[in-house]
């Protein structure tokens, strides 16, 4: 996965972004097949605002997975609803 220097993370829009807080903090970027992948990872290790919040960003990245050709596994949090 690329590093994302502050200049190329604040040129990504909002929506390349799986979660972005009430503040306007950005959080788990989708922008690109290996930050999909590292979003997948570390779903679970993101703290969200609410359960609502959670279930919208597991949509985003399985919806950039899909764009992606990414397969997620069955097994995954990503794929699991929020409950």
């Amino acid at each position: 996965m690329s590093d994302l220097g502050t200049k190329e993370r604040d040129d990504l829009r909002k929506d390349q972004f799986a979660y972005v807080d009430k503040d306007g903090g950005e959080h788990l970027p989708i922008h690109d097949e290996s930050h999909v992948r590292n979003a997948i990872a570390r779903f679970n290790q993101t703290d969200f605002e609410s359960k609502t919040a959670k279930e919208e960003a597991r949509k985003k990245i399985l919806r950039a997975a899909e764009r992606h050709d990414i397969d997620v596994d069955e097994d995954s949090n990503v794929k699991q609803p929020v409950r």
